[in-house]
């Protein structure tokens, strides 16, 4: 069986943190996906996916995303369901995100900056971005180098 979605759009409002009695995070957000067609009007339409991310990749989205930014979620479809105050059973659809992409920078303001990376400064050989095909000259490779 295979269940997996991805899906690119943009968070409808900002995401919403909440810790489990055991202090597991778990962070819910609407993303608007756009639909690759335009209505009559000519307006394109957007459909509007509940998704819910846990652990640290929720406290993540929580302290790096707002509303409109633009996020790539990976995961699966899950669907529950529960009965509410009236006695009616409520059906539940949402993309659990096992990953989050936050696909631009974070806007200028008081808002926090998304973490960096600590990578140490390598020196790097003098010929690194050199075009080794530059030369027009061809190459001498056996087919048993090759890795397709």
């Amino acid at each position: 069986m295979l269940n997996r979605v991805v899906l690119v759009g943009r968070l409808t409002k900002d995401p919403e943190l909440k810790y489990t009695p055991n202090g597991v995070a778990v962070a819910n957000f609407t993303l608007a996906v756009n639909r690759p067609f335009s209505n009559q009007q000519g307006e394109r339409e957007a459909d509007f996916i509940n998704c819910v991310v846990w652990r640290k990749p929720a406290e993540n989205v929580a302290n790096f995303l707002s509303k409109g930014s633009l996020a790539g979620v990976d995961g699966r479809m899950q669907t529950r369901s529960y009965d509410n105050n009236q006695g009616q059973r409520v059906y539940v659809t949402e993309v659990m995100g096992e990953s989050v992409q936050f696909l631009e920078p974070k806007k200028n303001g008081s808002q926090q900056q998304a973490p960096q990376n600590n990578y140490q400064h390598q020196e790097l050989p003098p010929s690194y971005g050199q075009d080794p095909f530059a030369g027009g000259q061809p190459l001498d490779i056996s087919d048993d180098d090759l890795p397709f």
